[in-house]
């Protein structure tokens, strides 16, 4: 609304607007230049499971663009069978297309302990962009390391 309307809207009327506005779910216009941008999408991937000796481990990438300030990948772990106590910021490596491996930048969520872990963890994003990234998952006990790819082109 344009300031010098309200001006002559006496103070109750203009309450009551402000009412109508926030109970209209804060619907505001908005001119058409900036309807003309649409803003940039980011590609949906899909969630990864991986189900060996009794623990499934899923995997969610978040936003992968060259744009993210990080690249993030939403981690669960779960069992009935063993303790969870992985460090995936020393046992997860990023691998591009060349085999270059990325180790995280850090993991924010549950700690080390239990049948039920999630979390979010972190990597510096890899650049130049790349057509595809694949993350790796080493746990004890486990011969191969768990292996999540994505196609990002």
């Amino acid at each position: 609304m344009h300031k010098s309307i309200l001006k002559h809207v006496p103070p109750p009327a203009a309450l009551a607007l402000a009412f109508l506005v926030v109970a209209a779910g804060g619907a505001v216009m908005v001119s058409n230049a900036s309807a003309r941008t649409p803003a940039k999408e980011a590609v949906e991937l899909a969630a990864q499971k991986s189900k060996t000796g009794g623990v499934t481990v899923t995997v969610k990438p978040r936003d992968l663009s060259g744009e993210a300030r990080a690249w993030v990948f939403e981690i669960v772990l779960e069992t009935h069978v063993q303790d969870l106590s992985d460090d995936l910021t020393k046992t997860a490596v990023l691998v591009d297309g060349a085999g270059r491996q990325t180790i995280p930048t850090g993991w924010q969520g549950d700690g080390p302990g239990g049948h039920h872990r999630k979390g979010l963890l972190s990597f510096a994003p890899l650049s130049p962009q790349v057509d595809a990234v694949e993350l790796h998952i080493r746990r004890a006990g486990e011969s191969a390391p768990r292996s999540f790819r994505w196609k990002l082109k």
